[in-house]
């Protein structure tokens, strides 16, 4: 399946300096003109010439397809490399980050294209605020009951329940029992800050 070409600004090309330059140099050593790696992902050559130049942020599912296309891996595209013992993260490794009254669980290897993490969230915590950053989102709930806010949509997701959305749709989430409700939480880390632990800036409340 080919990659959607719906063009968004990205954040300023300096936040991955590696990504446009990596790019054009897999293309290259692809043996690809710009015109047929284009088509090959499902791109227009004007929107994959500004994604070479860094003139526009790629999405993931751009990235996955031009990782097909040039026969490599995101992690290759994003010029990372990582150690073969960073495949694993042990439980007894997962240190608890607390921020705005969740508990956060590192459960994915650092320097990659997007952040695993176990989250707590309390009832009552944050369910005020919400979030809109560039990227998208995997959460799939492991215990209690989760009232996720998309847009002007508001869903109850129960153990078993999953969510896949992207982060530019505001959204807000909250335990909706008293006991709280824990995650497993997957997003990209292409335009968003590790340090920031997918909260996103406070852009209000939803009537």
């Amino acid at each position: 399946m080919k990659s959607s070409e719906n063009e968004r600004a990205g954040g300023p090309a300096d936040e991955l300096p590696a990504v446009a330059p990596q790019l054009r140099s897999l293309r290259r050593r692809a043996g690809l003109t710009l015109e047929a790696a284009a088509r090959d992902a499902g791109l227009s050559p004007a929107h994959l010439s500004r994604l070479e130049t860094g003139q526009r942020q790629p999405s993931l599912p751009m990235l996955l397809a031009l990782a097909r296309v040039y026969s490599t891996t995101v992690s290759d595209l994003l010029g990372e490399t990582v150690a073969d013992g960073d495949a694993i993260v042990r439980a007894g490794d997962m240190e608890p980050t607390r921020a705005g009254g969740w508990t956060y669980w590192q459960s994915g290897a650092p320097g990659r294209g997007m952040q695993a993490l176990r989250v707590r969230v309390p009832y009552g915590s944050q369910g005020d605020i919400v979030r809109v950053h560039p990227g998208e989102e995997w959460l799939y709930v492991l215990h209690g009951r989760l009232r996720l806010r998309l847009g002007d949509t508001t869903h109850v997701l129960a153990p078993g329940d999953s969510a896949h959305f992207d982060s530019l749709t505001p959204h807000r989430l909250a335990a909706e029992d008293h006991d709280g409700v824990e995650l497993l939480f997957v997003h990209t880390l292409l335009q968003s800050p590790t340090a920031a632990l997918c909260l996103g800036p406070i852009t209000g409340e939803l009537p």
